[in-house]
């Protein structure tokens, strides 16, 4: 929604803004549209939602809207001929390409304990995320960051490169494809925190998934509990997958080091401190 919202002030405002249909979201399951949809209508643009973008109907009401380019961000579907070369279209990629191609760069770029991302605005092309490259500036990942305090500061970044790249029509460079690295879609898997890792390890995936997907870990007795804030405790010498109870908090052994619960979520409960968890287990 930054980039939308960035593009709306600038000279190039959208002319037509195209998102997915609304879907049922939530516990309750109740249709809602998406955010972008929402912010399309604040905004006062005029919205498309077609079941495929790629369909005819959608592709002539694209070209009727004439527009100078068609910029991409997060769309979540699969762009294919002939709309791909109908237009001059352009993708904002919150990554550093060819480094994170895919569907997770931000959470895969965290867990990896990369340094440094940023926010590519290349071609679209058959390929995945594989265009070439018009602009790209690179952002830091700090120690502390979350998937929560890192998205909002790319999207910042990707709407004002964007803007630019339009203002500039600056010269596209091919990327290389030997550096590529893929950036896999989140699986259930990829949330459970395996203590035959490290706690370091674990400690990255429980901020790259926080605050919208969450980590998780199973307790003895079988539940689920989620994980939204740990930290490592390098000297903690305890055998993997132990589970201590009897400290302040919850603390987890790891195949090196233990990971300390701070804040957690029991199934079917709200997040709370790893202290009054363990008030409530031990009772």
């Amino acid at each position: 929604m930054a980039v939308l919202e960035r593009l709306a002030s600038s000279p190039h405002r959208p002319v037509l803004v195209i998102t997915r249909p609304d879907r049922p979201r939530g516990r309750g399951r109740r249709v809602a549209p998406p955010p972008v949809a929402h912010a399309a209508r604040e905004l006062g643009l005029e919205l498309a939602q077609p079941a495929s973008v790629n369909d005819e109907e959608t592709r002539a009401r694209i070209s009727a809207a004439a527009p100078g380019a068609v910029c991409v961000c997060a769309f979540g579907a699969l762009i294919k001929e002939p709309l791909l070369s109908d237009h001059w279209m352009v993708n904002v990629h919150p990554s550093l390409l060819p480094r994170w191609r895919g569907a997770a760069p931000i959470e895969r770029a965290i867990m990896a304990g990369d340094n440094l991302t940023g926010v590519s605005i290349m071609r679209v092309s058959a390929g995945l995320d594989s265009g070439p490259v018009c602009v790209q500036e690179s952002a830091p990942i700090n120690p502390s960051d979350t998937y929560g305090t890192l998205a909002p500061r790319l999207a910042a970044l990707g709407g004002g490169l964007l803007v630019r790249a339009l203002e500039e029509s600056p010269l596209c460079e091919e990327q290389d494809d030997s550096l590529a690295s893929y950036a896999e879609k989140i699986t259930t898997a990829d949330r459970e925190l395996d203590p035959r890792r490290t706690a370091l390890e674990l400690e990255r995936i429980v901020r790259a998934l926080t605050p919208h997907v969450g980590a998780r870990m199973a307790l003895p007795d079988g539940s689920w509990l989620g994980i939204h804030q740990a930290r490592v405790l390098a000297q903690r010498d305890m055998g993997p997958g132990t589970l201590s109870l009897e400290g302040r908090r919850p603390v987890l052994g790891c195949a090196e080091g233990a990971l300390e619960l701070a804040v957690v979520q029991p199934a079917g409960r709200r997040a709370m401190s790893g202290e009054e968890f363990l008030r409530g287990y031990r009772r």
